[in-house]
């Protein structure tokens, strides 16, 4: 079971840096450290097992990946005081993976999601209370409090959806958007193991590489597809290697800079004209699928923490960077605080947000409306749709 594959993950030893380079300030500017080796289908080489942060770098990520773990903390806290109301997918525990993605993303490249998507909402652009005010249905919301958990958007992130796997298809009609254009942009279609059984992710790995289409596959594999495990939903678990005729790389979804490599050189493959890459990030999620699950009558709480004690995303590069002397203690605890700072007042100023009124609930469902009108609950019946330049330009 996914059990075994979690033991293993965690028996993987914390390597010692391979070199620094020393500054005048008694800090390291850089550390390179030997990874997890990656997997490959299809390919004759993949991405360096040594990686190489600088100091400024070292502190960006875990800045980002802290602050999606507070936000996602508050999220579950908000939910459970009944101020988020639906649907509650947390990210906790796979912060390593948007984080480590976003690092390697350029300007004109894209993101697509399923509906874990509070971070990547943050990492794209928009500050907590945005978040935090969205998840609420508060004006101060990224999408005014009209989308709530599953349906954030801003720059070149083109949201979180709902259906299970229909984003995918979506992000290859982006990256063949960009394609078209010589945009040079990739986009990134991420879902989850749950969702690499539908028929749809297949027909467009097709589509991908019929036309070679700069998209970048990726399956975040957190091990359960709701409350079933990878080895019971799928007779074959090796993700990676599902596109057949689409190279593949599988990466340790735990660390950062692991996925920030395989994604760098992913993005390097779609771009030299080789068409579509599939990249299986071996992760795991604290909570359970939703707010409504549990999480536990499908795992046992022991396998939870031995992944939080051995594997957290978080620790175990916060520790790499200590250990380097790439940062101190102190410089983290600050930040940590400030971080926590920051959360805490976007949650107070989203519990005292407004809603809007039920007369904006029409405006802005088109960026650039080409009716004046929209259709409304019925075939016949007609809203006047308002403009209020609120609607997110996601180019």
């Amino acid at each position: 079971m996914f059990s075994t594959c979690i033991r293993s993950l965690c028996k993987h030893a914390r390597r010692k840096p391979l070199s620094l380079v020393p500054c005048s300030n008694n800090y390291a500017t850089e550390a390179t450290f030997e990874i997890k080796p990656f997997r490959l289908h299809r390919l004759d080489s993949g991405p360096s097992n040594t990686v190489s942060v600088t100091r400024d770098d070292a502190l960006h990520m875990y800045k980002q990946m802290h602050t999606i773990r507070r936000l996602e903390t508050a999220a579950g806290n908000l939910y459970k005081e009944k101020i988020v109301r639906g649907f509650c997918h947390l990210y906790s525990g796979q912060e390593a993976c948007a984080v480590g993605m976003k690092a390697a993303m350029r300007p004109q490249d894209s993101i697509i999601s399923a509906y874990r998507v509070h971070g990547w909402t943050y990492l794209m652009g928009v500050e907590p209370l945005g978040v935090v005010a969205e998840l609420t249905g508060r004006q101060s919301g990224c999408a005014r409090g009209k989308g709530g958990s599953m349906h954030m958007y801003c720059k070149n992130f083109y949201g979180g959806n709902g259906i299970v796997g229909a984003q995918v298809p979506l992000g290859v009609g982006i990256a063949f958007a960009a394609k078209y254009s010589g945009s040079d942009g990739v986009c990134l279609a991420l879902y989850g193991d749950g969702a690499a059984n539908q028929g749809q992710i297949f027909e467009v790995y097709n589509m991908a590489k019929l036309w070679d289409i700069p998209c970048i596959f990726v399956c975040e594999n957190n091990g359960y597809g709701m409350g079933t495990s990878s080895e019971r939903g799928s007779a074959s678990t090796l993700y990676y290697t599902r596109g057949d005729y689409i190279p593949g790389i599988w990466v340790d979804g735990m660390d950062v800079l692991a996925v920030r490599e395989a994604t760098q050189f992913s993005i390097n493959h779609c771009i030299s004209g080789k068409g579509p890459m599939v990249l299986e990030t071996m992760t795991y999620r604290y909570s359970g699928h939703s707010m409504s699950d549990p999480g536990t009558s499908y795992r046992t709480r022991e396998e939870v923490q031995e992944v939080r004690q051995t594997r957290d995303p978080i620790t175990s590069f916060k520790e790499k960077i200590l250990t380097t002397g790439l940062v101190t203690a102190d410089e983290l605890k600050k930040m940590e605080n400030e971080i926590r700072v920051v959360v805490d007042e976007a949650v107070k100023k989203a519990k005292m947000d407004s809603e809007i009124g039920l007369d904006e609930l029409t405006c802005d469902v088109y960026s650039a409306p080409l009716e004046p009108t929209i259709r409304g609950i019925t075939p016949w019946t007609t809203l006047q749709h308002k403009s209020l330049g609120q609607a997110v330009n996601l180019h």
